[in-house]
């Protein structure tokens, strides 16, 4: 499943829950989830969720959550604590601007 992503003009951008992030920043500081999220935010790995077009003030409180060790997971508390504020707002903002088709069964 392939995604499109919002205008690269776009480059910084406010969204509704007052965090900051730069677009332009998603695409490099994203390319360490690729490895179970996957390139354009659709896992790889079967343990790993979808995270492409996912609400920025839920992604934003997950990293946070795994950043302090409020939600656990081995991998994930290990890489949010080496996140700053700004990487999680690229971040967040990069995934949740990826858009996609989705196709309900018959």
């Amino acid at each position: 499943m392939g995604g499109g992503v919002v205008a690269a003009t776009l480059l910084i951008l406010t969204s509704s829950a007052g965090f900051t992030g730069v677009l332009a920043a998603g695409p490099e500081k994203a390319k360490a989830c690729a490895v179970c999220h996957g390139k354009d935010g659709i896992a790889i790995r079967p343990d790993a969720p979808n995270i492409a077009g996912q609400n920025s003030t839920y992604l934003r409180g997950q990293l946070m959550a795994y950043r302090t060790g409020e939600r656990v997971h081995a991998e994930m508390n290990i890489i949010a604590k080496e996140l700053s504020d700004q990487d999680v707002d690229d971040l967040v903002m990069w995934y949740s601007t990826i858009k996609f088709n989705v196709e309900l069964p018959e």
